[in-house]
């Protein structure tokens, strides 16, 4: 798939009070961290590998997988790869 698609629509990217809650603890983030902010840098970063799988994209980078709905554009969730 082509992750221009999901480039393209960065400004679309949002998540829900629960999925900021969810990112923070699986990536170890501080209470203050902007969480919207951070995904959407490492989501635009150069060394990002996307791709999508079924109604998913999923973004790796720095050791990281953030999932991402390809129709809602909401992340869904991010944690360490294992």
């Amino acid at each position: 798939m082509d992750k221009h698609i999901l480039l393209n629509n960065l400004d679309r990217i949002h998540t829900t009070e629960m999925g900021v809650d969810r990112i923070k603890k699986n990536l170890s983030l501080n209470d203050d961290a902007d969480v919207l902010d951070l995904c959407r840098k490492m989501i635009s970063d150069d060394n990002a590998v996307i791709g999508r799988q079924g109604k998913n994209w999923y973004v790796r980078i720095d050791g990281c997988v953030l999932t991402v709905n390809a129709n809602s554009y909401t992340i869904i969730t991010a944690h360490r790869e294992k």
